[in-house]
C-alpha cells in the first residue's frame, strides 16, 4: 500500500460520510504521478461517476492535481482508453522503432486543437510511469504527436 493508496482512501472516506453513492464505491489502488491521481475503480463505480459532472466535480475538489478513472482491471488497452475518456482512440498498436525499441501507438479520433480536453503529455507520462510504455500519440486529421 502507497501513502497515494491512504491519501484517496481517506479522501473518499471523508466524502463518503456526506454521499451515499461514494460510500458504495471501491477504490483499488491510487498512483500519484507527478502530482496528478490515477484511481483505480470498478466499471461500475467509473460509469456512475462519468455520468455525473457533479460527483466527479466533488470527487476532483478533494484532490490537489488531476483525478484520471482507470477500471482497476484494466489491460494496457482499457488503461490508455480510459486516459482518454470521453475522446474516443481508434487504434492502438504496438510500433518498433529504430534501435529496436517498443512504441505503442495510439491514433485518435478528430484532429489535435488548442482547445483539445486532455493534457496529451500528462497522458505519456502516466502510462509510462504506471504501464512502463512508451506511447506516440496521433490524430486522425493529423500527424502531431
Amino acid at each position: 500500500m502507497t501513502k497515494a493508496d491512504v491519501d484517496a482512501s481517506i479522501k473518499l472516506a471523508k466524502l463518503a460520510k456526506t454521499n451515499s453513492e461514494i460510500d458504495k464505491f471501491s477504490l483499488f489502488s491510487c498512483r500519484e504521478v507527478s502530482g496528478d491521481f490515477v484511481l483505480y475503480l470498478s466499471k461500475a463505480d467509473i460509469d456512475i461517476i462519468r455520468q455525473s459532472r457533479v460527483l466527479y466535480r466533488t470527487l476532483q475538489n478533494e484532490f490537489s492535481g488531476k483525478i484520471w478513472l482507470v477500471e482497476s482491471e484494466a489491460n494496457d488497452r482499457k488503461f490508455i482508453e480510459d486516459l482518454f475518456f470521453p475522446i474516443r482512440i481508434l487504434s492502438i498498436n504496438v510500433v518498433w522503432v529504430p534501435g529496436g525499441i517498443q512504441k505503442t501507438k495510439v491514433i485518435v479520433s478528430g484532429k489535435w486543437t488548442a482547445k483539445f480536453p486532455i493534457d496529451i503529455n500528462k497522458v505519456i507520462n502516466i502510462v509510462k510511469q504506471v504501464r512502463q510504455l512508451d506511447i506516440v500519440i496521433e490524430f486522425e486529421d493529423s500527424q502531431r504527436k
